[in-house]
């Protein structure tokens, strides 16, 4: 970027970044193989690898501090126990039973010789079978992680496992997502539940069709984002104004606890993901996409690494494209640990080399995004419905939902019901219908008070009350979020006031600390939470300054999703609803 036509924006660091190739993803690469190779903190390390590249000190140790898995010290072994919504449910509100005992480490510590680590990480996508850990590559859930994590080293003769190799899928030790169709036509699920074909729309399309026919479709259909924030997907795809230049992003960096639909699709129909970049890549002009997928996945980044290469050998990608004259290349990208990296100006300075923090806006990505070209970022759901809507046509995605939110949206149930899993149905499904009907209500034994709909965003309604269609403005009336639509549910033993310092402890350790309403108010926030008296007005005006002033929705989400909780538990916690 020349910094005399944007003086405004330049970014001196972001720039030596990108002169020293950051822009392939260089910097986090190598930084991610150093941590693997050190259990020291990141200033013995980072400063090093940014050194071999050219860069200085800080351009290491700012994403080295910034994302989890860097700052997290590795051992040989390396065990991440999952702390989200679900899995804290699934426990009743307690930490992870007698893990750090098992693995003789404390949690965010390595052992003294290098043997074994312990990262807490906020949600492994299991929430259907929590909780759930990962020790390297392999997944374990249940209720004795303990004693699996301990016969597990056993079965390695004691010694530490090996490092994994995200190349190769570990072998599954967990049970597969449960997933149903509730439509009688399913959008998203064909390839998952009837073995659909993926690839079946893209070669004709870029073959005999033309990008502004793509658009127009999806323009019918009135597909809006399935990430969280529901934006029109033709006025994104409008805005970025069909420049060669620009670059679209498959977001499948899914944090919202509670929410696996998008490790579903990737990992099981990974073609149908691809096949929906790929549209969209046409209908925006761009020759180039990127798909990301959290770290916290590695089947999932296997399979779609895998989709990739398969792509390219059957002509789907690369050079003119099935005799068409497109050119399309795709890349496949690795996270590092962070929620907030899944809104879309932080995850672009996160595939830039840098932290993971979001970016005032104007300039919006679709004008100034990945290395200043105009950028498209997608959802992996949102992109998965594209061949559906292209093949079918838009009025028929259109004739489903309910007025103004059109289509299909995936729903995750969590452990807490007694048919966990993931179910496609039609946006303005009742939850009721959705709870009751797909996931059988509660599990036996279980009797929850809440549900959390949407994530730490979202919000919380009392279990008794979710006759409430699965849609933005029926949420948005009671106070609460679709997100990525995933339903948690808290039993009556958990203590309230454990469950409002949960959300607080999520909002402060995951803040990208970009603006002070958000980083101050969220650790502020768990301090009122952690000492448990009823809190003062100060603590009213701390969230409508987070609500107003916070720089993206991260902080604006929060008290909101904190008011909806004090709501849904009445006179339990009627003190905190900080009006």
């Amino acid at each position: 970027m020349d910094p005399a036509d944007s003086a405004e924006h330049f970014d001196a660091l972001r720039a030596l970044v990108g002169r020293s190739r950051g822009a392939d993803g260089v910097l986090l690469e190598a930084l991610r193989r150093a941590r693997a190779r050190s259990t020291g903190p990141t200033s013995a390390w980072a400063p090093a690898v940014a050194g071999a590249l050219g860069l200085p000190a800080a351009a290491g140790l700012g994403p080295a501090d910034y994302y989890a898995d860097l700052a997290a010290p590795h051992g040989r072994r390396h065990v991440r126990v999952c702390t989200g919504a679900a899995c804290f449910a699934a426990r009743g509100g307690r930490p992870p039973d007698g893990v750090e005992e098992a693995l003789g480490v404390r949690t965010g510590a390595a052992a003294a010789d290098g043997s074994v680590s312990l990262q807490a990480v906020r949600c492994l996508g299991h929430c259907y079978a929590a909780p759930a850990c990962l020790d390297g590559g392999t997944v374990l859930t249940g209720p004795d992680l303990a004693g699996r994590l301990a016969a597990q080293a056993a079965g390695d003769g004691g010694r530490p496992a090996a490092p994994p190799v995200p190349a190769a899928p570990p072998e599954p030790a967990a049970p597969p997502v449960p997933a149903a169709d509730a439509t009688g036509d399913p959008a998203l699920l064909g390839g998952v539940v009837t073995g659909e074909a993926a690839w079946q729309v893209w070669p004709r399309t870029v073959s005999c069709g033309t990008p502004e026919q793509v658009r127009a479709e999806v323009a019918v259909a009135g597909l809006r984002g399935r990430g969280g924030a529901g934006f029109p997907v033709a006025a994104k795809w409008a805005a970025a104004g069909g420049s060669p230049g620009t670059v679209v992003i498959a977001n499948g960096d899914e944090g919202d606890p509670g929410s696996y639909a998008d490790r579903l699709l990737m990992e099981s129909d990974p073609g149908r993901v691809l096949e929906g970049l790929a549209l969209a890549c046409f209908a925006c002009g761009a020759r180039r996409g990127v798909v990301l997928v959290r770290s916290e996945y590695p089947r999932a980044l296997a399979s779609m690494r895998e989709q990739v290469r398969r792509a390219y050998a059957d002509g789907h990608l690369g050079r003119d494209v099935h005799g068409s004259g497109t050119d399309l290349d795709v890349g496949v990208a690795e996270g590092a640990g962070s929620y907030v990296a899944g809104e879309e100006t932080a995850l672009i300075a996160g595939l830039e080399g840098g932290r993971g923090c979001a970016r005032p806006r104007p300039p919006y990505p679709t004008r100034a995004g990945l290395w200043d070209a105009p950028t498209v970022v997608n959802n992996v759901e949102t992109l998965a419905a594209l061949p559906w809507i292209v093949g079918r046509g838009g009025a028929a995605w259109a004739r489903r939902g309910v007025p103004g939110e059109p289509g299909t949206k995936l729903v995750c149930l969590s452990e807490r019901f007694a048919r966990p899993g993931c179910y496609e149905v039609e946006l303005g499904t009742p939850l009721s219908r959705i709870v009751r009907d797909l996931g059988g209500g509660p599990r036996p034994g279980s009797e929850p008070a809440v549900v959390q709909v949407g994530g730490p965003l979202g919000g919380f309604l009392a279990a008794d009350d979710l006759d409430v269609p699965l849609s933005e403005r029926a949420l948005a009336a009671r106070g609460a979020a679709m997100g990525h639509a995933g339903l948690v549910a808290f039993d009556r033993d958990v203590e309230p006031l454990r469950v409002l310092r949960h959300v607080w402890e999520f909002a402060d350790a995951e803040s990208c600390g970009a603006c002070s309403p958000c980083r101050v108010g969220s650790r502020r926030g768990l301090e009122h939470a952690a000492a448990g008296a009823p809190p003062g007005p100060e603590y009213g005006r701390m969230l409508r300054l987070m609500a107003g002033a916070s720089l993206c929705a991260f902080g604006r989400r929060v008290p909101e999703a904190v008011r909806s909780l004090a709501r849904a538990y009445g006179d339990r916690l009627a003190d905190w609803e900080g009006r």
